[in-house]
C-alpha cells in the first residue's frame, strides 16, 4: 500500500538498483529515508515503503578506546595469520612475524589491528574453532602484550570469539553479520565486546538489491540490540566481495552515502579485492593503487573506518583527502 510521505522527506527517487536515495548521516541526529522504485522507462513510481532509523551514536566504543565519529577516518590494519588468504596468506604465520607486523602497522598508524585465521576467500575451506583459535589467540596475546591498540578478531564462529575476547581482543568482526553463529551475539555481550555486523549471503539472490541489503543488516543489528550490545559498539561493513556481482561492489563503493541512513558508523574494506583487480586487470600484488582510490571515495563519502593491508600508504591517501575535503563535509553532516 502507498503512504504518504511527510514534507522532510527526501523528494529523490532511486538508481538503477531500486535503492532508497539518501544523504550523509548526520552524527547524533534522526535520519528518514524514502524508497522509490525506478520503473526503467525513465518515470518514477510512488513511495511504496517509508522508514525512520535511529539516531546515530557520536561514539565508537572499541576496548579502551574512544572513537569520535565525524572527526576523521579511523584505519582498521589486517593481520591474517592464514596459510592461504586471498593476498598475504603465509606471509605472517610464525607468532613473532605476526607480533612484529602488527607493531609496525601500529607504527604506522593503525587505529585497530584486525586478526585473522580462517581465510574467508571465494571458496575457502572452513576450518575448525580449535584450530583458528590456536591460531589467532596466541597472536592476540602477544600483541595485546606489547600495546594497547584495540584488537578485532575477523570471525563469525562464537567459541573462537569467546576465546579471542578472553586473551585481549575487543572486537569482532564478522563477515556473517552474527548470522551465522546463533551464539555470536551473546557471546559479544557477554565479554563487553564491540562488533563489526557486516552484509553476507549464501548466494548472490536479490529482488532489490540495496533494499535487501539493509534489510539483512538490520536483522544483524537487532540481534546486538536484543543480545544487549550497546549501540556504540556496533560497526556496519557492506561487505565488498561478499556475495555479490562486479557491478553491485562497484555500486557499493560508489554510493556509500546512502549507508548512513542506518545510524551507524560504516567500515569500507576494499583492500586488494577482486573487484579492484577486476578493473585494472592486476594481480593481487598490484592493487595498491586501486585500493587507494577507494579508500580516497571513503572518505569524501563519509565513512568512518576503511580496513586495509598497506596501513602507511592508506592513512597518507586519507589526510589528503581530509585537507582537501576540508570544512564543506562538515556542513553536510
Amino acid at each position: 500500500m502507498v503512504q504518504s510521505v511527510p514534507d522532510t522527506a527526501h523528494k529523490l527517487w532511486c538508481s538503477r538498483y531500486q535503492t532508497p536515495h539518501t544523504s550523509y548521516g548526520a552524527v547524533g541526529t534522526r535520519h528518514r529515508a524514502q524508497v522509490m522504485v525506478y520503473t526503467g522507462t525513465g518515470n518514477r513510481t510512488q513511495v511504496i515503503e517509508w522508514k525512520v532509523w535511529g539516531y546515530m551514536e557520536k561514539i565508537v566504543r572499541i576496548g579502551s578506546r574512544v572513537f569520535p565519529l565525524g572527526e576523521r577516518t579511523y584505519v582498521m590494519g589486517i593481520l591474517n595469520i592464514t596459510p592461504d588468504s586471498f593476498s598475504d596468506g603465509g606471509k605472517h604465520n610464525r607468532l613473532d612475524e605476526a607480533v612484529e607486523h602488527a607493531l609496525r602497522m601500529v607504527e604506522e598508524g593503525a587505529d585497530i589491528i584486525d586478526v585473522g585465521g580462517e581465510s574467508t576467500r571465494p571458496n575457502y575451506s572452513m576450518i575448525s574453532d580449535e584450530e583458528e583459535i590456536a591460531r589467532v589467540t596466541p597472536v592476540i596475546e602477544a600483541i595485546r602484550k606489547k600495546t594497547d591498540i584495540p584488537i578485532s578478531v575477523d570471525t563469525y564462529k562464537s567459541k573462537v570469539a569467546d576465546a579471542a575476547c578472553q586473551v585481549g581482543a575487543d572486537m569482532i568482526n564478522d563477515i556473517w553479520g552474527m548470522r551465522f553463529d546463533t551464539d555470536m551475539a551473546r557471546v559479544v555481550a557477554k565479554n563487553n565486546a564491540s562488533v563489526c555486523i557486516m552484509h553476507n549471503r549464501s548466494a548472490i539472490d536479490y529482488k532489490h538489491f540495496y533494499m535487501d541489503l539493509c534489510d539483512d543488516l538490520e536483522k544483524g543489528i537487532e540481534l546486538a540490540l536484543d543480545a544487549g550490545i550497546s549501540k556504540d559498539k556496533i560497526i556496519l561493513d557492506p561487505g565488498i566481495g561478499f556475495a555479490k556481482t562486479y557491478d553491485m561492489n562497484l555500486y557499493l563503493i560508489g554510493h556509500l552515502e546512502q549507508m548512513h541512513e542506518l545510524g551507524y558508523p560504516i567500515l569500507l574494506g576494499s583492500s586488494r579485492k577482486s573487484v579492484i583487480g577486476l578493473t585494472l586487470n592486476e594481480p593481487v600484488e598490484n592493487r595498491l593503487e586501486g585500493t587507494l582510490a577507494t579508500t580516497v571515495i571513503a572518505v569524501m563519502k563519509g565513512c568512518q573506518f576503511v580496513r586495509v593491508h598497506d596501513v602507511k600508504e592508506n592513512i597518507r591517501a586519507i589526510r589528503m583527502t581530509e585537507a582537501v575535503r576540508g570544512t564543506w563535509y562538515h556542513s553536510l553532516v
